[in-house]
This record gives structure tokens, C-alpha cells and sequence, in this order.
């Protein structure tokens, strides 16, 4: 990492200490019956959720269409990237490297940035409740990630859940999770590791992959004697296919196990064994995914979309280009909570790179409705790069491209870079430097 680079890192750091303070003190003069924040005279954006999808909303639609005033609402007092943690977590980047000012942003582009829990979402009345007080909006955009499905396994019972969150987190959500697994990753002395991976759709699909071979690395680099052994609800290892059987095979062969239709059927976390389809599993330690689902907020919303015989399908039921309610089109809901676009494949990778691009989607369609404009259909892309190897850096790619067919329905094309490189490497880093400067830097 360059001396710039690291400056601004630090610079970036500073004032996201100073904003965490400041903001702290908010709630001592707040209360939930309190206006959270009076009307402008503006007609307003209120965006539910900063991460890459919401910041990315809030930046393009000041500058689609800068006479709507633009709020973020997060409960987080700073931004922090799930998008390569997974290096992270084995020291390859810095802390420095995921964690930004929500502040500094918000300055330069010229929103408001609030840190708040939103406790509840009427649509009636077209305001959203937090425990700081209340705030009305005429588009609400909710970009607030996924939850963690504890249910599918253990139901009601909270104990095991709570258990299971604590002692087996996985760090698929912004937040101190990060720093329990990587203490944990660290700290593993030896013997069997278990990942059970969700059924699709999950978050970032490839990246439980990318984690493991990091994991494989950093026990082999360390000589601990670990077996990883992946436990994967898929009949074999998708995206990126034979990348990653590549690498499992020549780089890994002693420390990986992947082990294909692990559908689960019971969870022990208190005995530590998973059983599944393809047989019983006993772990000295583990990173226990759940199914993963649309973020409580579409809960909260009532957006959650419904089967044909009326149940629920835990992500958002919106319009497949437009991210909007079929029943209330000045509200969106972008990134991983949206559900299936398309007949054809389902669901768009749930990625960094498509909540950024729905962002910015989204923010010219508000800028249309704001005008009294038609909406016209905005085509995304993916873009994931996965680093396999650290030592030399080598990375894989996969690309998605979309397209709108004959049939009026999306159509994706998925290309798989298998040939592990460090190319690969600097243009993961390339990427991310585009995208930061897009929306938080």
C-alpha cells in the first residue's frame, strides 16, 4: 500500500473516530415520539441501510436530482465493507482498508447522514420510526443487506440460537462479527473445521470458497493441522467451478474437503456435529451459515415477496428492473434482500457490484418519478474477483452479464476466470478502488 493511500486511510480513520463520538450523544436529547428530523420544504429520500447499495443511491441521487433532499439512515457508526474482509481476516488488507466515515461522504455530496436504529416502517403514513424519533419521506429506498435465517434450524428455541450466534458466527453482517471470527480463525490450534454453506440464494455466492482457501493457507503457511471441511448444500462447487476445484485440488488437497449435497437436516451446536444428507459431521470448530434472507427492514416494510400458494419467499417481492413495490412505486428496495428477477436463473448474485449498480438504477428512476418522467429499464453487471492463494497473491473472476430476451424476461451469461494469476489480484484492487470512489471515499 502506497504512503497516499495510507495517509488518507488514517486521515479517514480520525474522522470516523470523531464522528462515532459526535454522533454518540445524539440519543440523550432524542426520544421516539420526537420528529427526527423536521421537513426541509424538499420533497425527500429517505435511504434505510449505508452500505454499498444505499450509499450508492444517496450520492447519484443528489446529483440526478439535486433539488430532492436525501437522508441515510444507519444504525452502524461507521461503513464497513463485507466486499474483501475475507482477506482481511488473514491480514492481507487492514482494518483501514474496509472502514470508512459515513461523514465524509455525506459532506462532499451533500446528504444527511444519521446513525439510528429504525424500529419500525409505516407506509401508510409514508414515515419510518427509529428510537431517536420519526421521520416522514416521499421515496424510501431500503438497502439494508440480509438476516441470518436461525429459524429454518432451531426454530423457536433461543438458546440454541443465541449459542450458536456467539460461539459460531460467520460475519456475513457488518459488525463485531468480524472481529470473533477472525480471532477465532486465528486462534484454531488444529483438527476439524466445518463451514456449512447456505442454500442459494445467500450473500456473495463464491466467497465462502475464497474463505476457506484463505483459511487452507494461513494453517498450512502456520503448519497447524487443520482439516476444512466444507460442507455444501449444492451437488458441486458453483461459481466459479473449476477455479476453485482447481485450487482445492493443487493447492489445498490435504486441508480442504468439499463435500457436495450436504443439505441440512439437524444442527447440535452444544455437541458440535451438523448432520446432513450426505452424512454426520463432528467439528472442533466451525462457521455455522444459516439460509440467508431479505434484511429485517423488508420484514418490517411488508415487502417480502410470496410463493404462488401464498408463502412467504424471505426476499423482497419488487419489480425485477425497477427494485420498486408493485403496490407503492416511490419505494424501492436494492441489494441482497431483493428476490428473483428472472425465471431464467433467479436471483442476481447478491455482490457488492449489483447493489452499486442498482444504486445508481435507482437513483435516476427516482430523478424520473421526481420529474414525472417514464421509467426506463437500467441493465447491471457483476464483477467478483477471489483471492485463492496468498503466497504468491493469486485471484480468480467470475463476470455476469444481463440482457433483456425476446421473451421480455432477463437473460444472464455467466463467464468463469479459472486460471489463478496475481493480474487477477491487482484488478480486484483496481475494482475496489473504483467503487470506494464512487461512494464513500
Amino acid at each position: 500500500m502506497n504512503s497516499i493511500r495510507r495517509n488518507l486511510l488514517k486521515g479517514a480513520a480520525a474522522t470516523t473516530l470523531a464522528a462515532a463520538v459526535s454522533i454518540k450523544a445524539q440519543p440523550l436529547i432524542m426520544s421516539p415520539s420526537s420528529e427526527l428530523l423536521p421537513k426541509s420544504g424538499k420533497r425527500r429520500v429517505l435511504i434505510l441501510g449505508g452500505g454499498w447499495g444505499g450509499l450508492t443511491a444517496a450520492r447519484h441521487v443528489r446529483e440526478q436530482a439535486p433539488d430532492l433532499e436525501v437522508v441515510v439512515i444507519e444504525r452502524n457508526p461507521v461503513f464497513w465493507s463485507c466486499p474483501l474482509s475475507n482477506k482481511w481476516l488473514i491480514d492481507v488488507v487492514d482494518t483501514n482498508f474496509l472502514v470508512h466515515s459515513y461523514l465524509i461522504p455525506a459532506r462532499k455530496h451533500g446528504y444527511t447522514f444519521i446513525q439510528a436504529e429504525v424500529s419500525d416502517i409505516d407506509r401508510g403514513k409514508r414515515r419510518v420510526h427509529t428510537a431517536q424519533g420519526h421521520i416522514d419521506y416521499d421515496w424510501l429506498v431500503i438497502s439494508a443487506g440480509i438476516r441470518y435465517g436461525f429459524e429454518t434450524w432451531f426454530g423457536n428455541d433461543r438458546k440454541a440460537i443465541d449459542y450458536t450466534r456467539t460461539n459460531y458466527a460467520t460475519a456475513y453482517i457488518p459488525s463485531a462479527e468480524h472481529a470473533l471470527v477472525k480471532q477465532k480463525i486465528h486462534n484454531f490450534k488444529g483438527g476439524t473445521f466445518v463451514m456449512t454453506l447456505p442454500p442459494p440464494p445467500h450473500r456473495c455466492p463464491p466467497s465462502p470458497y475464497e474463505r476457506a482457501c484463505l483459511m487452507a493457507w494461513l494453517y498450512q503457511t502456520k503448519k497447524v493441522n487443520a482439516k476444512i471441511i466444507i460442507l455444501d448444500p449444492k451437488p458441486r462447487i458453483a461459481p466459479i467451478t473449476a477455479g476453485y476445484t482447481q485450487a482445492f485440488k493443487e493447492l489445498y488437497p490435504n486441508t480442504i474437503t468439499h463435500v457436495p449435497n450436504a443439505t441440512i437436516k439437524e444442527v447440535d451446536p452444544f455437541n458440535k456435529v451438523v448432520k446432513t444428507a450426505a452424512g454426520d459431521f463432528k467439528f472442533d470448530d466451525a462457521l455455522l451459515m444459516t439460509p440467508h434472507q431479505a434484511a429485517d427492514l423488508v420484514w418490517k416494510a411488508d415487502l417480502i415477496g410470496k410463493t404462488p400458494d401464498g408463502k412467504p419467499t424471505g426476499w423482497a417481492g419488487v419489480h425485477p428492473l425497477f427494485y420498486n413495490a408493485p403496490n407503492d412505486p416511490q419505494v424501492f428496495v436494492i441489494g441482497d434482500s431483493v428476490g428473483a428477477v428472472s425465471p431464467h436463473f433467479g436471483h442476481y448474485p447478491k455482490a457488492g457490484h449489483v447493489a452499486n449498480r442498482q444504486g445508481r438504477s435507482v437513483a435516476q428512476y427516482i430523478a424520473a418519478q421526481a420529474k414525472g418522467q417514464e421509467l426506463k429499464p437500467i441493465i447491471i453487471d457483476n464483477l467478483c474477483y477471489m483471492l485463492v492463494n496468498n503466497n504468491p497473491r493469486e485471484a480468480i473472476s467470475v463476470q455476469f452479464d444481463y440482457k433483456i430476451g425476446a421473451d421480455g424476461l432477463l437473460l444472464q451469461t455467466q463467464i468463469d476466470d479459472n486460471e489463478r494469476r496475481e493480474e487477477l489480484w491487482k484488478e480486484d484492487l483496481r475494482w475496489v478502488d473504483i467503487m470506494y470512489k464512487d461512494f464513500v471515499v
